[in-house]
C-alpha cells in the first residue's frame, strides 16, 4: 500500500470485492465514536462483512448507542479520574475483551483510539487499525497498533506509525457521518426555545480526560456567565456523564431556574443541535469540529495541547481558539446567524477513503494467508 496516500485506481476495485465470511471487530470506547462508527458499519454491512461490535459504558455511549439503535455488547466502564485507576481499568476491560473476542475470531479490530482494544488485539494477535485526529492522545507504552488512520492534515512525525503502515484520509473526522445528516428544524420549539432567542449549545470540558487542563473550567464559568448576563440568549448545556450534569446544576442552579440554561431531559442528535444553534462554545474536540465542519461559528475553551487539526480550523478562520476570560468576553459574538440547507452539504469522500482502505487491508490478509 502507498504511504499516505488513499486507495484509488485498480485498488478501488479490489476494495470493492465483497466480504463474505469475514468478521471485523469494532470497538466503541466514548461518545463520539458512536456517530463516527454508524456510517461504517452500514458500509461494511453493504460489502457483505460479518460485524461484532462492542462498547464501554462511559460518558454517554450507552445511550448514543440506544438512541441510533446500533446492537452491541457493554463491556467495562469508566473508572474515575486518578490516572491509576484509569490504567488498571483499561487493563481490566482489555482483558474482559479477550475472553469475549478470542471466541469470535475476527480478521481484524478497528477502533478510534480505543486502549482497551488495542491492548486485547495485540494479546490475540488480531491486526488492528486506530484511527485517530488528536496526535497528543496518550499512548499505550511499547505497544504500537497495525495501522493507523488519520485525517490528512496530520503531520507524520507526530504519529507513532511511519510509512506504509500509516493511511490518510481527506477532511475531518467530522465529514465520515456529516454526510448522512439531516436537519430537523422542528428542535427549538421541541425543547421549547424561541426563534428569537440566540441559541448557543455549550459542551464542557473533559474534566476526566487525561488532557484536561483546569484552565478549561475557568474558561467555562466566564462563557456561562455571559449567557446568563445576556438578554434573550438561552445556552444548551452537554453534560458528559451524570457527575459533570449533578455539578452543573448545583453550580448554575439560578441560570437553570431562569431558563437562561437549559440541560436537555433526553439524549438529543448531537448534529441537530449544532445546525439549530447560531454558536457553539466548547471544551472538547469533536463537537468543536461538528460545527467547523457545518459552517457554524464555534469558540474552543479546550486549554490542552492543542492538535492539527484544530490548528488547521483555526488558521482556516473556521474555530476560535480562546485563551483567556477577556477573549471570552471579547471574541464569542452573542448573536444570530443565518441557517440554510447548505450548512449540511458535504461532498469530502472521508467516509468513502475510509472503508476502501479497510476493506483494501481484508482483502490483502485474505491474499497473503492464500500464498501461504
Amino acid at each position: 500500500m502507498a504511504s499516505n496516500a488513499a486507495v484509488t485506481g485498480s485498488e478501488v476495485k479490489e476494495a470493492l470485492s465483497p466480504g463474505v465470511g469475514r468478521k471485523i471487530w469494532i470497538d466503541l470506547d466514548n461518545s463520539p465514536h458512536v456517530p463516527f462508527f454508524r456510517p461504517i458499519i452500514d458500509e461494511l454491512e453493504k460489502r457483505g462483512f460479518t460485524l461484532l461490535i462492542t462498547a464501554r459504558d462511559a460518558y454517554q455511549v450507552t445511550e448514543l448507542l440506544s438512541f441510533y439503535r446500533i446492537p452491541c455488547r457493554v463491556i467495562g466502564k469508566h473508572y474515575g479520574r486518578a490516572k491509576f485507576l484509569k490504567g488498571l481499568g483499561t487493563f481490566w476491560r482489555a482483558l474482559q475483551l479477550a475472553t469475549i473476542v478470542r471466541k469470535e475470531k475476527p480478521a481484524l479490530a478497528i477502533s478510534h483510539g480505543s486502549r482497551g482494544c488495542l491492548l486485547a488485539s495485540t494479546l490475540l494477535g488480531i491486526p488492528n487499525i486506530t484511527l485517530t485526529d488528536y496526535e497528543f492522545v496518550a499512548k499505550v507504552p511499547t505497544i504500537r497498533p497495525t495501522w493507523m488512520m488519520v485525517p490528512s492534515v496530520i503531520p507524520d512525525d507526530h504519529l507513532s506509525l511511519q510509512g506504509g503502515r500509516v493511511m490518510k484520509y481527506p477532511g475531518l473526522k467530522e465529514d465520515v457521518y456529516l454526510s448522512r445528516f439531516r436537519p430537523d428544524p422542528d428542535l427549538r420549539r421541541r425543547l421549547g426555545i424561541a426563534q428569537e432567542h440566540v441559541l448557543v449549545v455549550v459542551r464542557p470540558p473533559a474534566t476526566e480526560a487525561h488532557y484536561h487542563n483546569p484552565e478549561s473550567e475557568t474558561l467555562l464559568t466566564a462563557a456561562l456567565e455571559r449567557i446568563v448576563n445576556t438578554p434573550g440568549t438561552r445556552g444548551i448545556l452537554l453534560p458528559r456523564n451524570k457527575r459533570q450534569e449533578a455539578e452543573l446544576r448545583s453550580a448554575w442552579s439560578v441560570g437553570l431556574a431562569a431558563d437562561s440554561l437549559l440541560i436537555p431531559q433526553n439524549v438529543e442528535d448531537g448534529l441537530n443541535l449544532v445546525w439549530n444553534s447560531d454558536l457553539v462554545i466548547s471544551g472538547g474536540g469533536t463537537m468543536n469540529r461538528e460545527a467547523a465542519a457545518m459552517g457554524v461559528p464555534v469558540y474552543s475553551i479546550f486549554r490542552g495541547k492543542i492538535g492539527a487539526v484544530d490548528r488547521y480550523l483555526a488558521d482556516q478562520g473556521r474555530m476560535v481558539l480562546l485563551e483567556t476570560e477577556e477573549d471570552v468576553r471579547t471574541k464569542i459574538r452573542l448573536e444570530h446567524r443565518h441557517r440554510s440547507a447548505q450548512d449540511t452539504k458535504n461532498n469530502i469522500p472521508a467516509l468513502e477513503t475510509i472503508v476502501q482502505n479497510i476493506v483494501h487491508i481484508i482483502n490483502t490478509q485474505l491474499s497473503e494467508a492464500a500464498v501461504r
